[in-house]
């Protein structure tokens, strides 16, 4: 029942979203619980939403601890079977909610997302999410619809229901069970990556993912950190060798090594692109790493402990997705050796 279904929507100073997009949340949604877990806006979301709109639960957080922090502190007072995380500058459609609940009746499948558009070309894959999310194998991530900063339009070419490696953050059902387990996202993350980092840990239970594009949503994007700000270079450089030192299973140091000299190429590239912020972005990214090296090879440890099942790989890429873009001219997933995915072992 959908009645099983909590909507959490994490706002901060959000209230022009809350007031564009709430209320088809409300509309759509049927029987879903809804709640505004507010991150400790200074803005007039909170007042905004109880007066017009009462019959919504809202949990006022602590401080402003990130995305990762604030859904960490909101999770733990709501009791539901499923949650469902929604951005606050999504626009849902009308039975967006019945395929996403409708794939979970799969015990494997521990979570899902929809089909994301661009609220401002709705015919355009969104940036976070897309039609679902890979790694390759040096761990880049990207998506059906997606790659690096090319989105592809939307013409039905990616319309099937499939298993995939992380689901976007940004409109995320998930089993509460397994999110509590994996004791929810990694809060130094503070924003970006920390739902791949979640879903990685999630399939080293053996469970899986699936995008179900019959649901289908709208995301602004880049609406609390525009997608060409330095400090989104800075977490994104961090989180993913915050995320690589936890969970890559061989031997690691020649790895992260590989990836400190690919960031640094792109340090240097962001330099001659005239964009110097993103270059010293890179720089801090890598320092602060450092800094919290031992804490994460401490969470390494912590995770090969907890190990009990063999880790579901599919949604792997085997090649290297950087190659594939700059120097095969790739731009669509489509077009990808989709051999080189792997499948369940």
């Amino acid at each position: 029942m959908l009645s099983d279904i909590a909507i959490v929507i994490l706002n901060y100073n959000g209230r022009e979203y809350l007031e564009l997009f709430l209320p088809k949340v409300i509309a759509y949604s049927e029987d879903a619980r809804i709640i505004i877990a507010d991150n400790h806006s200074i803005d007039d979301s909170v007042a905004f939403v109880k007066t017009n709109f009462p019959t919504i639960e809202v949990i006022i957080n602590s401080q402003n601890g990130g995305f990762a922090q604030g859904y960490n502190e909101a999770l733990s007072k709501i009791q539901s079977k499923f949650y469902l995380l929604l951005n606050s500058d999504i626009e849902v459609t009308k039975d967006w909610l019945v395929p996403l609940f409708n794939s979970m009746k799969d015990p494997n499948v521990a979570g899902c997302q929809p089909k994301i558009l661009s609220y401002h070309n709705k015919n355009v894959f969104e940036h976070a999410g897309a039609s679902g999310g890979f790694l390759d194998r040096n761990y880049y991530p990207f998506c059906r619809g997606r790659i690096f900063d090319l989105t592809e339009i939307d013409s039905g070419q990616y319309d099937n229901e499939q298993e995939i490696f992380w689901a976007s953050g940004a409109c995320l059902l998930i089993r509460s069970e397994l999110f509590h387990l994996v004791e929810g996202f990694d809060e130094d993350f503070f924003a970006h990556m920390e739902e791949i980092d979640m879903c990685w840990r999630i399939k080293k239970r053996g469970f899986n993912f699936k995008v179900i594009p019959s649901s289908v949503v709208y995301h602004v994007g880049g609406g609390t950190l525009a997608y060409n700000s330095p400090k989104k270079t800075y977490l994104n450089f961090r989180n993913s060798l915050f995320m690589i030192t936890k969970n890559h299973e061989g031997v690691l140091f020649f790895k992260i090594f590989y990836r400190l000299c690919l960031d640094g190429i792109a340090g240097v590239l962001f330099l001659f692109k005239g964009s110097p912020t993103h270059t010293i972005s890179v720089l801090k990214a890598h320092f602060d790493f450092y800094k919290y090296l031992v804490i994460m090879l401490r969470k390494r440890t912590e995770l090969k402990n907890q190990m009990d099942r063999q880790i579901n790989l599919s949604g792997v890429y085997e090649g290297s997705i950087l190659w594939a873009r700059y120097f095969k001219g790739i731009m669509k997933y489509s077009e990808l050796n989709l051999r080189l995915f792997k499948t369940k072992r």
